[in-house]
């Protein structure tokens, strides 16, 4: 496989700068192991999870990997759920960092800043990369210009990903170079990272060429077989397009999971949800129906997460990680080339 490097393929010492990011209640060890195999990396997500279940998810990636030194893997954590659980909240870090972990994905919270401290003066931290995710030009100018204790890795999101994000939030076209601009500005040494529709290797190599050193890919690995995403709401992606997808309280609203901090909803695919929320509806009228479409596994009201880029993953169908990413990686090296060739001697 050709190699794309990178700061970011250096610090985390993979081949292509492909990332796997942590998406809650679908991306575990075995994903995440599977994304290092493939030459990428790869996140567990930790969110709305115990930390037994994340010491299995993790024994599964080393029974994958049997790493000689740290695991080359990372853990994602939810910055709000972090604060909610207080010393617990410590301790869920604190399990990924005894297994030798090799990055940290901190987001959506208002005091993500205290987390890097943490992991930082942790005594198995001293080597492990912080991943912070921001979706506003704000965001970033306090991560770069305010904080004292920086993150490695600022994951620029812009409007089109799917799961959770900013209402607020610009366009990927936009927010990636007004970051790049600020890093460059301040001489900061953090590495900007993609995220936000990404779904086909053309992104990849566009993100790359507009000074991102690496794109991050939530929706494209749903589809793979080592997602926990169940196989209907699989073939609800498969078909989908662009233009079905919104970003809208709706699914936190039915679900009853409206602790995420203000301004933060979800992307995901259109459906009777999203249209009896828009209708105006009481919110107890959708936490029933939504009650009662979950015990029949109903995905014409359950929320099916998906970014814009959707419309681009049909043809490739349900791939393995590995190959996924290999695939992923060698598309992108094409693109490369090809721009290469638009230069004159």
């Amino acid at each position: 496989m050709p190699q794309v490097s990178t700061p970011l393929t250096r610090l985390l010492q993979i081949n292509t700068p492909i990332i796997a990011p942590p998406m809650a209640l679908a991306h575990g060890g075995v994903l995440a192991a599977n994304a290092y195999l493939g030459g990428g990396f790869g996140f567990i997500a930790a969110g709305y999870r115990s930390k037994e279940w994340l010491q299995s998810e993790l024994d599964n990636a080393r029974g994958l990997l049997s790493p000689s030194r740290s695991l080359p893997v990372g853990v994602g954590y939810f910055g709000w759920e972090l604060d909610k659980q207080g010393k617990e909240g410590e301790k869920m870090i604190e399990v990924a960092l005894e297994n030798d972990i090799r990055a940290v994905w901190l987001s959506f919270g208002d005091n993500l800043e205290k987390y890097v401290k943490f992991v930082r003066e942790h005594p198995r931290g001293k080597d492990t990369a912080v991943f912070v995710l921001i979706s506003t030009v704000d965001e970033g100018r306090a991560v770069v210009q305010d904080w004292k204790v920086k993150p490695d890795v600022l994951v620029c999101q812009g409007n089109e990903s799917g799961g959770h994000g900013r209402s607020a939030s610009p366009p990927l076209s936009t927010l990636l170079p007004t970051i790049l601009a600020l890093l460059q500005s301040s001489q900061s040494k953090m590495i900007p990272v993609a995220a936000g529709g990404l779904a086909h290797s053309s992104h990849i190599a566009s993100a790359l060429t507009a000074g991102a050193s690496g794109v991050v890919m939530g929706t494209r690995f749903l589809l793979t077989p080592e997602s926990f995403y169940p196989p209907h709401f699989q073939e609800r992606l498969l078909k989908a397009k662009a233009e079905d997808t919104v970003r809208t309280e709706a699914f936190d609203r039915a679900r009853g999971t409206t602790e995420w901090p203000v301004g933060v909803d979800g992307r995901g695919l259109i459906n009777e949800t999203v249209r009896d929320f828009d209708k105006g509806i009481s919110e107890d009228e959708l936490v029933e129906k939504y009650k009662q479409a979950a015990e029949k596994k109903d995905p014409s009201r359950l929320v099916v997460w998906s970014g814009t880029g959707i419309g681009m993953i049909g043809e490739g169908g349900l791939r393995p990680t590995k190959d996924l990413i290999r695939e992923l990686n060698d598309g992108c090296v094409r693109y490369l080339r090809d721009a290469a060739k638009l230069l004159e001697d």
